[in-house]
This record gives structure tokens, C-alpha cells and sequence, in this order.
């Protein structure tokens, strides 16, 4: 049983870093393309005044400043089916979200949405989709925004 237990932790360890070596080589750096993910946008304000006024309410939510306009984004997927039940959940609470098409080219932000939807896919609890989906918002501030 120890014997099992010390090879599973052993080969764990050994696929994580080859995996990492694999990823942050030139391998896979060369064939960098942006993929497709959908963003779930709430609007768009043109100050912050009309911006703190209607989000007071709403936690969950990234704000990216293009063009002096303030747009709010509740989610980030990949995949359709995940998008329309985030939109289910926000426009049972009353908003109006709408769906926005952005082309992103991260890997370990791909990875990680890519893993968040099948948890969301596999989750019918509003909480858990919402504590997901701010933990994807958070890991796009963190990879994507401050980069």
C-alpha cells in the first residue's frame, strides 16, 4: 500500500513538471493562436459615477476601462452552454448580461477556463457557479490584465 501510494506521488510530481517543461518550451510557444472565449458583459458606462450607481449590488464582476467607457464583465467561458447558464443565473437576479466574443492568446489562462467550464458544466448549484466564476474573473485580472 505505501509502496503504491509513494510511486502515485512520484509519477504525479514527474508529469507535473514534464508537463510544465513541455508548455513553457518553444514547442508550444510557437504555434501560440488566439482562441475564442465568451464574455459575459452586464454594460458599459461612460463614468464612474453611473458605473458605482447600478453595480453597487453585484460582486462578481471585472471592469476593463477601452475608449473613457467602463465595460463590466460577470463571466468569462469557453464554452456556449456554460455562457448561457451564468447568463440564466444573472438575469433571474434581474440584470441584462450580454454575450461578447473576445480573442485571447494565453495558454495558462486557456487551461484554466478550460477546467473551470467542465466544473461549471458539472454543477447545478447557483453558489458554486458563482464562487467559480470569481475565481475565473480573479485568474483574468491576475494573467491577463496585469501582464
Amino acid at each position: 500500500m505505501k509502496k503504491t501510494l509513494i510511486l502515485g506521488i512520484l509519477f504525479i510530481l514527474l508529469g507535473y513538471y514534464l508537463g510544465t517543461f513541455i508548455f513553457n518550451e518553444k514547442i508550444i510557444n510557437k504555434y501560440k493562436k488566439e482562441e475564442k472565449y465568451y464574455f459575459l458583459q452586464e454594460g458599459v458606462y461612460s463614468n464612474k459615477e453611473n458605473l458605482q450607481t447600478n453595480l453597487n449590488s453585484l460582486n462578481n464582476k471585472i471592469i476593463d476601462k477601452k475608449d473613457n467607457k467602463y465595460y463590466v464583465y460577470v463571466g468569462i467561458t469557453r464554452d456556449l452552454e456554460v455562457a448561457k447558464k451564468i447568463m440564466k443565473i444573472y438575469e433571474d437576479d434581474g440584470y441584462n448580461i450580454y454575450l461578447k466574443e473576445k480573442y485571447l492568446s494565453n495558454e495558462e489562462f486557456y487551461n484554466n477556463v478550460t477546467q473551470f467550464d467542465l466544473l461549471i458544466k458539472d454543477n447545478n448549484d447557483t453558489s458554486n457557479i458563482l464562487t467559480i466564476e470569481e475565481v475565473v474573473l480573479a485568474n483574468y485580472e491576475e494573467i491577463i490584465k496585469n501582464k
